[in-house]
This record gives structure tokens, sequence and C-alpha cells, in this order.
């Protein structure tokens, strides 16, 4: 066999390059030993490519474990106590942030955003700067599934290329953001059968396939392209007991890959050339990943914003906490400054102890009721928890977290129904919970761990239908831990959509019984007594919490339902009229609207208020049902049917839309396409909403059959 010798580079060449163009990659859920220049099981040629033109680093962390605070230090390239954003939701980037899209803009770059999945949505301050920020995420899932709107990167990358492809005059920002190999692990053909048995490395293997068009077209560019690439965070995959991520900070989670190279046409050709022989030579493809720069210095999320302003010859702002790494000293010393990080979302969602934690050089100290300290250099798994053998280097690495003066996280503003129901899914299940005064083993999250397991099973139960089964769970959870906010919100959750309405709103009665009435428990139980024929009691708890300070988005929104519900319309406008002053783009508060111009009558104002809805957003099945019934009252039959099909292709669970579609198709003689909507409606339509509609309809299917 032909050995071929092929050259290595001990150190990249970066060098800062007046503007040249900028490519960020961040690729959710991304662990740092997945890469195959990691070491890692998936097949990832395109990005080992990229590796062996830059440097890539092998002890690089993360500064939050879940997607949004992640990608806020990203951008600001500043710690999570110091942006505001703690959680994936009830938080906002400040208004007039300082992130890395404002900073190019202001230099003269054009700046666009291609994300994949709702955690980084525009609503929550990341949009900053970007002249484009793309968050269509196509299919909108039902609420009340526990998954959230994304797109792969199949379809997020060609929108990266053909902008990119439009640019020619000004340097360019690019911001892509891939979301596949977050849970539930489903990666496409090939990969799902090359990867049967670990799915999540298909996943990773499919997200470096979509990718690689992306790398090439930037490789031929006559401009320098500066790209970096890296993981929001990791992925347990059953590390420490934790199945996905959100729950702790170890490496599995906290560590992430970090690619940096400068990519020019001369690499281009010359990545041409070896991508050739590899070619002919399959099995040599290890060789070129081995290749580029390997640091082992300790690199940081907040270090890349300072990165990027270095490479393009920009200013780097003196009170952002990271550094640049483009000067090779920094890739080749060892850092002794502290990096911070934190793991608040069991604290904010299920009032379990909230966890930070500061890794200095190669050793590790994580803050909770059960303190743990790791010499990451000789125990990378963090096998052996050193807490307590060398009580001076505990209290010097306490004493370097406490230096950050990182406060714990401040009110959260609740989510108004339809970001919620976006975000319930696993690691993102979203609930308030009582902040503590102090914090006892009982708290940890350690301790709880088969809690975290029993959420996880309980979301896993209701997927796969089984809700029986999720409810008793639920029930064993609350009995476990009484407090528990969100054991209670998922269990009335569970049982309102199997039908159970009594149960639904005693759960929640309980749950305020128990001391665990938070705001979002409150709002909970108000939509549910309006939406049940209670509207009145819902007005009186609803109320007060409205009036209490700055209410949040949800409650406004569920007080004007009970308002319009309890025949109070001129109040119920003025409630979301009010809504829209605090969030300008409500989706909710404009559908709303034109549902209360359509029990006035007034159409034409129904329209502007759906059309805006569906502006707002394309894939809102309501608004486009509302559209439907506008046109069914101005006697246009064929463009109603088609807004209530597509409100029914948006949401499958739209019963009202579906039953509208069925119904009128069938009186219109056209059987053979209602068929299919009616059949649908009687086998899925809860019957404890729609017991007369389910008879209806089951009646003209009778007389219908042959």
């Amino acid at each position: 066999m032909v050995s071929f010798v092929w050259p290595r580079a001990t150190q990249a060449d970066l060098r800062p390059i007046a503007r040249q163009n900028v490519l960020l990659i961040t690729i959710d859920t991304l662990r740092a030993d997945a890469l195959g220049s990691y070491g890692g099981p998936a097949a990832t040629p395109s990005l080992d490519r990229l590796a062996s033109d830059g440097v890539r680093f092998d002890f690089a962390h993360a500064h939050a474990v879940v997607t949004l605070p992640s990608h806020t230090s990203i951008l600001t390239g500043l710690y999570p106590f110091q942006h505001g954003v703690r959680d994936n939701s009830g938080y906002r980037l400040a208004a007039h942030a300082r992130t890395l899209a404002t900073l190019l803009r202001s230099a003269g770059y054009a700046t666009a955003a291609f994300v994949g999945a709702f955690p980084v949505h525009s609503r929550f301050g990341l949009n900053q700067g970007f002249d484009v920020y793309d968050d269509r995420f196509g299919e909108t899932r039902a609420p009340t599934e526990f998954v959230m709107p994304e797109r792969p990167a199949s379809v997020v990358v060609p929108l990266a290329r053909a902008w990119i492809a439009a640019q020619h005059a000004q340097p360019w920002f690019v911001w892509v953001h891939v979301f596949d190999p977050h849970a539930p692990y489903r990666p496409p053909a090939p990969f799902d059968s090359q990867y049967s048995s670990r799915p999540y490395y298909g996943e990773v293997a499919a997200t470096d396939a979509a990718l690689a068009p992306l790398v090439d077209d930037v490789r031929a560019s006559a401009r320098p392209t500066l790209a970096v690439v890296t993981g929001d965070h990791g992925e347990a995959l059953g590390d420490h007991g934790e199945e996905t991520h959100g729950l702790f900070a170890y490496e599995s989670t906290l560590r992430i890959p970090l690619i940096i190279a400068e990519l020019n046409s001369s690499q281009g050709t010359q990545g041409a050339q070896r991508k050739s022989l590899l070619t002919d030579f399959a099995g040599f493809a290890s060789l070129d990943a081995n290749g580029g720069e390997m640091s082992h210095a300790s690199a940081r999320h907040v270090d890349i914003l300072p990165t990027i302003l270095d490479a393009v010859g920009q200013p780097i702002p003196s009170d952002l906490p990271g550094r640049s790494l483009l000067p090779a000293s920094e890739r080749r010393r060892s850092s002794t400054s502290p990096s911070y990080f934190e793991a608040m979302s069991s604290m904010l969602n299920r009032g379990w102890a909230p966890l930070s934690g500061v890794i200095v050089d190669r050793d590790k100290y994580v803050e909770l009721p059960v303190v743990e300290r790791y010499d990451l250099a000789a125990d990378p798994t963090e096998a052996s928890n050193r807490a307590g053998r060398s009580p001076d280097r505990d209290r010097a690495l306490a004493s370097a977290l406490r230096g950050f003066g990182a406060a714990l996280p401040g009110a959260r503003q609740a989510e108004d129904s339809q970001a919620a129901a976006r975000l319930r899914s696993l690691g993102y299940v979203a609930g308030s919970a009582p902040i503590k005064s102090r914090y006892t083993v009982a708290d940890d999250p350690k301790t709880l761990i088969e809690l975290d397991r029993a959420i996880h099973r309980g979301v896993d139960l209701y997927v796969a239908r089984r809700p029986t089964e999720a409810i008793q769970l639920y029930h064993d959870m609350i009995a476990k831990r009484p407090e528990m906010t969100l054991a209670y919100r998922h269990l009335a959750f569970v049982q309102w959509e199997s039908g159970a309405v009594p149960a639904a709103i005693a759960t929640l009665r309980r749950a305020m019984s128990a001391g665990a009435g938070q705001p979002d428990v409150v709002m909970q139980l108000g939509t549910y007594l309006a939406e049940s024929g209670n509207a009145r009691e819902a007005v009186g708890l609803l109320e007060p919490a409205a009036a209490a300070g700055a209410p949040d988005i949800d409650t406004l929104n569920a007080l004007g339902i009970a308002y319009a519900r309890s025949g109070r319309a001129d109040d119920a406008r003025r409630v979301f009229e009010r809504l829209l002053t605090v969030d300008t783009e409500s989706v909710m508060a404009v559908e709303n609207l034109g549902a209360l111009d359509l029990a006035r009558g007034d159409l034409d104002a129904a329209r502007q208020h759906f059309e805006r809805a569906v502006a707002l957003d394309p894939q809102s099945s309501q608004a486009h049902a509302g559209l439907g019934v506008v046109a069914i009252k101005r006697g246009d039959r064929q463009a109603a049917i088609a807004a209530w099909q597509k409100a029914v292709e948006l949401d499958a669970t739209n019963y009202d839309a579906l039953y509208n579609v069925a119904t009128t198709l069938a009186r219109d003689g056209r059987m053979a396409e209602a068929r299919p909507y009616l059949e649908r409606f009687a086998r899925t339509a809860p019957p404890a909403f729609y017991a007369k509609d389910i008879q209806a309809v089951s009646d003209i299917l009778r007389r219908a059959s042959p």
C-alpha cells in the first residue's frame, strides 16, 4: 500500500485581517468528545478538515448548560450573571445590548443569523444587531406535544448559503445555529441505520454533512473568512445519571468543542486536493483530522467575541471578561484565570438547589449543598469527588467563585402559553419555583436525580399516548416533593389534555394549598377555569395577579380570555391592548382581538387582526382558522376551507378548525374530501370538550356510509 506523508502544522496561522468575513457556527447539544477530530465516534469529515486548517481547543467550556444563556454569553462575551439571561424561559437580553452583531454592523458588516430552534427565537433578544434574523421554524408543533418548533440543518444551511451568495461589496458576519443533536435523537437516512445503536452520534454526523456545503462555499470565497465552530453545551447521555442536560454541570455537558480557522480560496484548493486523496484512500481520513493545531489552553465562550473582534481588526471593549485567542501565546499557555459556570434551571423550575462553580487551571469546584471538587487532569470523567481532602484548596476555589460576585437569578417573566408550549420538551420543561433562603442536602440535584428521571419519563409516557401512567407518575412525584410546582403543572396539563377537566382544576387548587401556587400556577388555573365555564371565578383569581406590579404576559392574556368568557368584551379588549404595550409582537393578543371583532360582527377589523397575526407568525394555526371564519361569514366558502385546511396542517389539535373544514366540505357535497377530516375529528377530538360535535360528525359519517 502506498503511504502518504501529510503536511502537519504545529501552529495555526491566525492573524488580524481587516474586514475579513466571519462565520460563527453553533451546534446545539454538542459534546466535545463527539467529533472525529476530538477522538469521537461520529464521522465528521467537514468539521475535522476545518480543525486541520486551524486550531481546536481540547479544554473549552461553556458557562451554562442550556441553550439560551449559553448563546447569550457567546454573542455578548459576558457571563450569565452579567447579561442576565439565566434560563431558556422567563428572561430577555436587555434592549440595546452590546452584541457581536451590533459591534460588527457598526464596523460596516452586513449581518445575518439563521437559527434552528425556538430557544433562540428573536423574542429573547438575540436578534439585536442583525440585518436579517431568520427564525422561521417551518412546522409549528401542536402545543400539546412535548417538543418544540425546530428545523434541521439541511434546511437552515441552504438559507445561509443563499444569503452569503448575494453579498458582494460588504464583508459579512453570519451566525448559523443548528439544533439537530438535541433530543429526541432521530437522525435522517443513511445516518439512522449507520448509527442505529447510537442515534445521538448519528445526529452529529448528519449535522456535519449538512454543514459541509456551507464550509466549502466559504473556502472558495475571494475574501478571507474567519470560521468559528462551537457547541452551546454538551449532552450527558447517562453520565452521572443525567439523561440529557440542564441539571448538572459535569464535563459531559459543560465542556464543548471550539474550532477556529481562517479560510481563503488557496486553502480551498489545497483542501480539494486532500479530499480527492482521501476519497481514494478513505482509511487515511483520520490523518487529516489530526492535522492543524491542538491547544490545551483553557478556552471559554466569553473568549469568542474578543477573538472575533481581534481577528477583524476591531477594538476589544475593555470591560469584557474574556480574552482573544488569536495570539499564539494565548494558545500555548495555561490560563490561571478562573472561569465561572452555572446551572440554574432546576432551581428556577423545580425549587432545587442552585448550582454554580469555577474552573481554575484543571481544578473544578462545584458549589452545592454537597460540594464537589475534581482534578480534571487526573480525573477527566469526574469519578472521584476530592472535596474535603484538601481544605486549603477547597477554600481557595470557593474564594475564586465568590470573587465573581454572581448573584442568584432575579425574578423571571412568565412566558405566554404559546412560548411555554414550544419550550415544553426534554430539558426545557419550564415552571416557577419559590426561591429559598437556604438549600439543604435534600435539595441537592444529586439527591433528586431519580425525580429528574421521572420528569423525563412522564414526558415520554405522555408523548407515547400513555396518559394514565404519566398521571400516576406525577402523583408519585408530588408525594415525594409536595412543593415542586412543575409536577403539579405537568400533572394538570396531562389531565386537562386527557379530558379530565375537574381533576386538572383540582390538581392546581391542591398546588396552591400546598404552597406551590406560583404565578404560573395561578395563570394555568385561571385559564382552565375560564375555558371550563367558570369565567367569573377565573376573573376573581386573575385580576389581583394582573394588578400586582408588572404582570406577566400570560396572566394578562388569561385575564382577557376570562373577561371575554364572562361577557365583559370591553374589559377583555382593554386587557389585550394593554398586553400589546408590554409585548408589541404578542400573536395571541392580536388573535384574541380578532376573536372579539368576530363576536361583535366587525369582519373588516377581524380580518385585519388575523392577517397581522399571520404576518407576525406565519405558522399561527389560530390566525389561519380566524381568517377561515371571516371568509365563511362573507360567503367565500372555498377561501374558508383553504384557511381551515392550513390551520389543521399547522396544528392537528386545532379541533375547531378541523370540525369546520370537515363539516363545510360535507355540507357542500364533497364527501370524498370531507371523510378524512370527519374521521380524524371523531377519532381524536377530546370528548370532554367536543362530545356534541363528535356525535354530529359520527351522524354525518353514518349517513354517508354506503
